[in-house]
């Protein structure tokens, strides 16, 4: 099944592409910052979700991991 018809597998995908994003935004941030429009951009902003919601992602992340063992 895909991500696209099974939406706790989007959750997860979109979860990973914002910790994903902040976490090379941190390495390499003129990376993420030329690309502020088009589509591109949508990682730009899936880094800035990321870095000022960190404290509601990290815990989004441990419920998606605690549902991901347990409940599958």
């Amino acid at each position: 099944m895909s991500a696209l018809f099974n939406f706790q597998s989007l959750l997860v995908v979109i979860v990973l592409v914002i910790c994903t994003c902040a976490y090379i935004r941190s390495l390499y941030p003129s990376l993420l910052d030329r690309n502020k429009e088009g589509f591109l951009g949508l990682f730009w902003k899936a880094s800035r979700i990321g870095e000022r919601l960190s404290p509601y992602v990290s815990t989004c992340c441990f419920l998606m991991a605690l549902s991901l063992l347990f409940a599958s």
